[in-house]
């Protein structure tokens, strides 16, 4: 079990990023660790053998850098790129030392401490927003105030995802984000946003009203994009909005294309025993998800769509909710909203027929090569930029 560590954060940024100064913002990421930790005001209440962690408000921390100085147990002092040290590990009784020789530039205070760089430290991908992008520590200023706001709401995207999600949404995301902070929304008035839309979609499609149900449905997977970017760059994720979000998310993609087979009944095109299509849809969604949760469960710890390459390209069309909208406007736009549905039902089967061939390779592969590896752990986002998955799914490392 590993020590209790008090963090003393210096000063403050002279510019806000997203609505958060430096000091807030460490804050907030702080408070969302689960490590032993507290939060100082004043070095004098951190115990003289106790670990403390010393961090510089001026700079912004990516996520994946901040937790690891959190789970670090040995004294260190992390530079970065412009050899400006950032962060420093040490004991209690050191800390007045080191603040002075961090307040006069003086390195020889802390020169006796393991020197460290961002190469150093231990960081993995991102599993949870299926992505590898490149670690920093970044000076905070007026200058680059948009620069960095703009590589946070880049990193709160999903690095493999959809490819209306991907391509479409982020312009107006980022703005519609910033319209938000600015005005004090939060994520959860976002999602709930989303909600009533999702409802309102499925009874526009329930009742054969396909033009309106498709422009609320498009309005409302556009804020499910917002609210989790919102809620990443302003750090202000709830344990109720991650219930809504991804309950949302998951149940209300089959009742849209379930309502939208039976408003055909209200069409000039209906379907004969449309229940029969409604069946194999359900199945194969299904079928899908339990293909995901089977390859997280038993063969590996992430997502099945980062194992190889190709299952990251496939990630972009699968059977999900904003390809499956695509389909469905183009049954409405060619006044044939029967074939969409059709076109629905047909993607789904084809899509959790090649999940199921990637989870029986998959599962060949563990047998026979032990413990699977997601492809993004061999690649560097920098160096790596001519291998055309490497540009789709990992963004070029920010410069200071």
């Amino acid at each position: 079990m590993s020590k209790k560590t008090y963090i003393y954060i210096i000063g403050d940024s002279e510019t806000d990023l997203w609505g958060l100064s430096g000091r807030e913002r460490l804050q907030r990421m702080i408070g969302t660790s689960k490590q032993s930790i507290t939060l100082v005001n004043d070095p004098e209440k951190i115990p003289g053998q106790a670990s403390a962690l010393l961090l510089n408000a001026s700079y912004l921390y990516e996520s994946r850098v901040l937790a690891s100085l959190l789970d670090l147990q040995s004294n260190m002092v992390l530079y970065n790129d412009k050899n400006i040290p950032v962060a420093v590990r040490t004991v209690g009784n050191r800390v007045h030392g080191v603040l002075s020789g961090l307040a006069h530039n003086d390195n020889r205070t802390f020169s006796t401490l393991p020197r460290y760089t961002i190469q150093d430290l231990s960081l993995g991908f991102q599993q949870n927003l299926k992505k590898k992008d490149t670690p920093y520590v970044l000076p905070i200023s007026k200058k680059n105030r948009k620069t960095l706001e703009s590589e946070l709401f880049a990193g709160s995207y999903k690095g493999v995802t959809d490819l209306v999600t991907k391509w479409l949404w982020p312009i107006p995301a980022f703005w519609f984000t910033k319209l938000c902070v600015r005005y004090g929304w939060q994520p959860n008035h976002v999602t709930l946003a989303s909600l009533v839309l999702a409802i309102l979609t499925g009874v526009a499609f329930w009742f054969g009203f396909y033009g309106i149900g498709l422009i609320m449905g498009w309005m409302m997977t556009f804020l499910d994009t917002v609210d989790g970017k919102l809620a990443r760059v302003t750090i202000t994720a709830s344990r109720l909005g991650d219930v809504l979000d991804h309950g949302l998310d998951l149940i209300h993609p089959p009742l849209w294309y379930w309502a939208w087979g039976i408003g055909l009944a209200a069409t000039a095109t209906p379907i004969t025993d449309v229940s029969i299509l409604l069946w194999i849809m359900l199945f194969g969604y299904i079928g899908g998800r339990l293909c995901e949760g089977a390859f997280l469960l038993w063969l590996a710890p992430f997502d099945i769509f980062i194992w190889r390459q190709m299952d990251s390209f496939n990630r972009l069309i699968t059977a999900r909710r904003n390809p499956n909208l695509i389909l469905l406007t183009f049954g409405w736009m060619i006044n044939r909203p029967d074939i969409g549905f059709i076109l629905v039902v047909a993607w789904h089967l084809i899509s959790t027929l090649v999940l199921i061939g990637r989870l029986t390779a998959a599962t060949h592969t563990r047998i026979r090569q032990g413990p699977l590896k997601s492809w993004l752990t061999d690649i560097d986002p920098g160096r790596d930029r001519k291998i055309l998955a490497v540009k789709i799914f990992t963004r070029a490392p920010i410069r200071s």
